[in-house]
């Protein structure tokens, strides 16, 4: 079926040395022979190897408008399954413009935003989770989110769920013929076999489900609050871990009145970091609305960290922070081990026994000298990812429309499993198999509607 041709901008809007337009088609090689000369007497582009490359320049009419280098690619060997052109050009926002302008005028129509990566799909090259992943590559933000969008990309999470599928499939194929051949096809004893295959299904369906949270971490970020009575040294710490002076440090009660939030990554693990106000009594409004701020997003919070100042011994300040963490993940910070000690270890460990017996890793620290970073670092890998992550055999769920699909899915077959403890008729396993079969067909996109492509899509950048 002939498909309109598409040209966009494939890289960055901004000066650089190498910009590239893409175009995408039918009609991509016949626009490039128009627009195209090469620098001695070689054949037409359209009739060159397919992947090589051509050093030449780039006309409107008789107005040369860049020298460029440009790759063909010919159909289906090319990302979108078309014939596909590349042109390299210098990297001016201007004449990367002019190029395009160009591909338009002689016959491409400018792509819309994910379109390319839409016909890949649309064509069979990737399914819907991998063309998912190709957004989530470009946007990872740290060593684990991009490991792990790789491996979508690569068809990880493809792989599990086509698993799964088919042997769904199989299932509901033997039920329906037994239904349909009830002379030929013995159905006594199935629900046995089927009690087993659900049972199966569910847990490689619920491991998937459980990796979501780890994926969020990793894509996300863990949501980290940093809290402690006031001058604990918390502002002192945050600046400690950006390795520069975002928050005001004074020896002054109260500096910090509002929350302050920062991105970082963490030895490879990013943190969305909210430095707040000191826990205390006051009677200043302002500095009250800090505190409760700060008692807010620390309910919110994947990781509390707790600094206490072990120089000052521990006060009512410290008991309602204890209090707050009892029953929440959270590493405390004994900070200034620098200077003389008035708090040690065991003091917080008796100090927390009053509220909670389970304990809270206690890090030694020094955010002004910069001591116990390192520990605290190791700390959170483990605390989240318990040590290193491991992207050999495991597949992490990181879109949140892949998990609802899979949450759905194991609803449906604990609702198999239910009908065969009750002796329902066989008929009734087929109509939740099959929506589990389906919903999980949404993940890759087989079953998907095509407004939710459209809507997928959209949300990519313009020329991928």
């Amino acid at each position: 079926m002939k498909s309109d041709t598409i040209a966009a901008i494939a890289t960055g809007m901004s000066n650089a040395g190498i910009s590239i337009v893409r175009i995408s088609g039918d009609e991509a090689f016949s626009i490039i022979d128009k627009i195209y000369q090469s620098k001695g007497r070689e054949k037409k582009l359209s009739e060159q190897k397919s992947h090589t490359v051509h050093y030449g320049y780039i006309f409107d009419g008789e107005q040369m408008i860049d020298e460029v280098l440009v790759i063909i690619m010919k159909g289906p060997k090319s990302y979108t399954k078309e014939d596909v052109v590349e042109i390299n050009c210098h990297g001016g926002m201007m004449v990367t413009r002019k190029v395009l302008e160009t591909a338009v005028k002689y016959g491409a129509r400018v792509a819309e935003p994910g379109e390319f990566t839409k016909r890949a799909f649309l064509n069979g090259r990737i399914d819907l989770s991998q063309a998912e992943a190709v957004i989530d590559v470009i946007q990872s933000k740290n060593h684990y989110a991009l490991q792990s969008s790789i491996d979508q990309l690569k068809g990880s999470v493809q792989k599990k769920i086509v698993e799964i599928r088919e042997n769904i499939l199989r299932d509901v194929a033997f039920i329906e013929a037994a239904l349909d051949d009830p002379e030929h096809i013995d159905i006594d004893g199935f629900d046995n076999t089927l009690l087993s295959n659900v049972e199966s299904n569910l847990k490689k369906l619920d491991k998937l489900y459980q990796s979501s949270e780890h994926g969020r971490l990793m894509k996300e970020g863990i949501n980290t609050v940093i809290i402690g009575k006031p001058n604990a040294g918390k502002s002192s710490l945050l600046n400690g871990m950006l390795k520069e002076d975002r928050a005001i440090v004074t020896d002054i009660e109260g500096t910090t009145r509002d929350t302050l939030e920062e991105t970082i990554v963490f030895d490879g693990i990013l943190l969305n970091i909210m430095d707040t106000a000191g826990i205390r009594q006051t009677k200043d409004v302002v500095e009250q609305i800090g505190v409760e701020r700060a008692r807010n997003e620390a309910e919110q919070a994947d990781l509390i960290l707790y600094v206490v100042d072990s120089a000052k011994a521990l006060d009512e300040n410290d008991d309602t922070v204890m209090e707050f963490i009892k029953d929440r993940k959270a590493i405390i910070l004994r900070n200034k081990i620098d200077l003389k000690e008035m708090v040690s270890k065991e003091d917080i460990i008796l100090a927390m026994k009053k509220y909670s017996d389970k304990e809270s890793p206690i890090v030694d620290i020094s955010a002004k000298l910069q001591k116990g970073m390192q520990e605290l670092e190791n700390m959170i890998k483990n605390m989240f990812y318990e040590g290193e992550i491991s992207f050999n055999d495991e597949v992490y769920i990181t879109n949140v429309r892949h998990k609802a699909a899979i949450k759905e899915s194991i609803d449906s077959l604990k609702q198999v499993r239910e009908s065969i403890h009750n002796g329902m008729p066989e008929d009734f396993y087929s109509i939740d198999l099959m929506n589990a079969y389906k919903v999980l067909g949404e993940i890759i996109g087989e079953t998907v509607e095509e407004d939710l492509v459209n809507k997928i899509f959209s949300e990519f950048c313009m020329g991928k």
